[in-house]
């Protein structure tokens, strides 16, 4: 099979997404569905119901599910630690060149 070289046509993804603005939107929603997963991960590895994972965080049921909800980036730093910490992890954010 022979080798082709075939250079990228167009705009990266990042580009197309910010010509359209809404590239912050999309980036948003890609990170909180990978925080909601991994908080849902934890929990399931160490048998934590959502009930209890409410009561460590002292916060309801409702408040609760929209952490876990992947669609609701209205999250805070102050309410993402009170989760990390309510399963035994911290929170490492950094910011990374674009």
């Amino acid at each position: 099979m022979a080798k082709r070289n075939i250079s990228h046509i167009g705009s990266t993804l990042d580009d197309f997404l910010s010509q359209e603005g809404v590239l912050g939107e999309v980036s948003a929603r890609a990170i909180k569905r990978v925080i909601a997963w991994q908080l849902a991960e934890a929990m399931k590895t160490q048998g934590v119901t959502k009930t209890a994972m409410a009561e460590r965080m002292h916060t309801s049921r409702s408040m609760l599910d929209r952490l876990l909800d992947e669609t609701d980036t209205g999250l805070t730093i102050e309410t993402l630690s009170r989760a990390a910490q309510a399963l035994g992890y911290r929170v490492k954010v950094e910011l990374a060149a674009a």
